[in-house]
């Protein structure tokens, strides 16, 4: 039987998306996550799964970052984006970004069942809008194929970064020495080929849903 993964940070939804699963797929294996850091966990320990059904917001994500991390992780796991997030153009950057689907989670039953199915048999699963928006541009593109390039760590850090932590904090948080994240940090700013913390940050924040929110993250010495 195929092994689902679910990873949503609400537990009614992940309920209603199982129970959604269990009826298209009696028998099947889930699993599930409520968080980018246990997602990346459970990944690892399930590297053989055949689908991963995830939300865009969940703690720990940023818009499309943690998709591109995963399909340069993980390129053999198809990937389906469930989100309460409708727009045609948000729908369009997710299966430019690497989903083989994207399922609202306004849709019933019966069309989760119908995307699965298509998704495991090797095609694409959208709402017809979503094709019709326009292709993301050649500089979101670009930034995620740097994206792909960092280490787990390195990403780890950079979203760390990204949520205003400073060195010292990310350290203690990692359990590592300020020294190492220093490291880190420099090696993310080379692979991002930026000069600054800043603009490694909002250099990512361009995969962000709503780009326009992000918050620079406070000076410091790197």
């Amino acid at each position: 039987m195929p092994t689902l993964l679910i990873a949503d940070d609400h537990p009614l939804f992940r309920e209603a998306l199982r129970g959604a699963v269990q009826r298209v797929l009696p028998g099947v294996m889930l699993h599930e996550a409520d968080s980018v850091d246990a997602l990346y966990v459970l990944v690892d320990a399930h590297p053989d799964a055949d689908l991963l059904l995830m939300d865009l917001n969940m703690p720990g994500a940023h818009g499309f970052n943690a998709l591109v991390h995963l399909r340069a992780l993980h390129p053999q796991l198809p990937v389906v984006i469930v989100s309460a997030r409708e727009e045609p153009t948000v729908m369009r950057r997710a299966l430019d970004h690497g989903a083989l689907g994207f399922i609202p989670k306004s849709a019933d039953s019966e069309t989760i069942g119908q995307a699965i199915g298509l998704v495991l048999e090797g095609e694409r699963w959208a709402p017809a809008e979503a094709h019709n928006a326009p292709a993301i541009g050649r500089d979101e593109h670009e930034v995620a194929q740097r994206l792909r390039d960092l280490t787990p760590q390195q990403f780890r850090v950079l979203q760390m970064l990204g949520a205003g932590r400073l060195n010292k904090q990310i350290a203690f948080d990692l359990n590592v020495s300020e020294a190492t994240i220093k490291a880190h940090v420099t090696a993310i700013l080379r692979k991002l080929g930026v000069t600054n913390r800043t603009q490694a940050v909002l250099m990512a924040g361009r995969l962000a849903v709503d780009p326009d929110g992000l918050v620079p993250p406070p000076e410091e010495q790197d």
